[in-house]
């Protein structure tokens, strides 16, 4: 008889050495569910990122949903499947379909990677071979990818553009103030030139008429990308705004899923999509949307979740390697928010050249190390459907509000 798979979960809530600031939230600490799934000694590990004001969900409601995982069917699959079979049907379905998941994107998230992981390693691949990708791959997979790099609230432009280069792309938070927005954007372009482009996120903080009027300037100065400035799908408007503003729009908050997507091509609402793993529901929906993207004539980002703590950044950037036309790639700054992390190896970032290197290993590349281990909530067992404490009560820490 084989050992009872087992599914662990970890709720990671790492104080961030710096915070991140931006008109939407504020955060000064990961938060993020991490699921380490394991049948008959192959184990993979997954992470999600719930974010109320992007999708709607949270940590606890994540958690919730999880209580109906189908650990059974997935054990039974994992032994009953050959691996190579069974991934060409999860990358093919999704986790979500194949296995009627609970719950909305993050959870779905959670599972596939996991899923995907435990795949990779048993069949000893690496993680290029887990998302999908265009068909056509003649130009091979990049050795590195550039990576851009985001100003938030929290930093001066100027201490910015001293420390943080060498630039390749610039993403900047929008503030409650325009004229600031102006000079940072007007900042970047004196010391960058014309070659690097610069978007401005606004993260759904403005309404259509200051829109309009906000757009024209920022694209005087010399922005060139505009993100989620308006209200979440207010798909009319961002068609107006789109025909009169002058600047081109990445939407992110507003494409959670395949249909949103749809929506805002129908109504002409947007020149590009920000693809965030977490956001859209584990990385084959993702490649779904950029292969949509494509399709349709719109550019898309592989972008990050702030604090992302492990499995997501290495799969993110394994979706930006097989999907290499992306208009740019955000690497996230484990490096910068975390002193410690709880897997090993650390996620790497060049930061002499702004670059990332493709994941190392198979699977996602990554394990859980001993500083998981605090993080531990609970745990269930194939045959048990309760999910039980993972750590005595007494020493768990209060969660923290949802935020950034």
């Amino acid at each position: 008889m084989p050992e009872p798979a087992t599914a662990e979960l970890y709720r990671v809530e790492l104080p961030m050495a710096v915070g991140f600031d931006h008109p939407a939230r504020k955060r000064s600490a990961s938060d993020s569910l991490v699921l380490r799934l394991e049948v008959d000694g192959l184990s993979g590990i997954g992470e999600c990122a719930p974010r109320r004001y992007v999708t709607g969900e949270t940590s606890d409601l994540v958690t919730d949903a999880l209580r109906a995982l189908p650990l059974e069917a997935i054990a039974a699959s994992v032994r009953g499947t050959a691996p190579a079979g069974l991934l060409a049907q999860l990358l093919r379905e999704g986790a979500a379909a194949l296995y009627a998941l609970p719950g909305g994107n993050n959870l779905h998230c959670l599972v596939e990677i996991a899923l995907l992981d435990l795949l990779g390693k048993q069949l000893g691949l690496p993680g290029t071979a887990l998302v999908p990708g265009p068909d056509d791959t003649a130009t091979g997979t990049p050795l590195a990818l550039p990576v851009s790099q985001v100003l938030d609230l929290s930093l001066d432009v100027e201490e910015f553009l001293d420390t943080r280069g060498p630039f390749h792309f610039v993403k900047t938070k929008a503030s409650n103030d325009i004229t600031r927005d102006v000079r940072t954007v007007a900042a970047i372009r004196a010391r960058l030139g014309d070659q690097v482009p610069v978007m401005v996120d606004a993260n759904m903080s403005w309404t259509l008429e200051k829109a309009i009027g906000h757009t024209r300037v920022l694209r005087e100065t010399g922005a060139t990308l505009v993100e989620e400035p308006l209200a979440k799908r207010a798909w009319e408007q961002l068609a107006r705004l789109r025909a009169k503003g002058g600047l081109p729009i990445m939407l992110d908050e507003s494409v959670c899923t395949l249909d949103d997507a749809r929506a805002a091509v129908a109504h002409g609402a947007c020149d590009a999509f920000n693809i965030r793993v977490a956001k859209n529901g584990g990385p084959v929906a993702a490649a779904r949307l950029a292969r949509f993207a494509r399709e349709h004539g719109l550019g898309f980002q592989i972008g990050v979740q702030v604090a992302e703590v492990g499995p997501l950044i290495t799969a993110g950037r394994t979706l930006a390697f097989r999907n290499p036309d992306a208009l740019t790639v955000e690497g996230g700054q484990s490096d910068r928010f975390f002193p410690d992390m709880i897997v090993s190896p650390r996620p790497a970032v060049d930061r002499d050249t702004n670059t990332v290197p493709g994941i190392p290993g198979h699977g996602f590349g990554l394990e859980l190390n001993h500083r998981a281990t605090p993080w531990a909530e609970a745990l269930r067992a194939e045959g048990d459907p309760a999910w039980r404490p993972a750590t005595p009560a007494a020493t768990r820490t209060p969660h923290s509000e949802d935020s950034a």
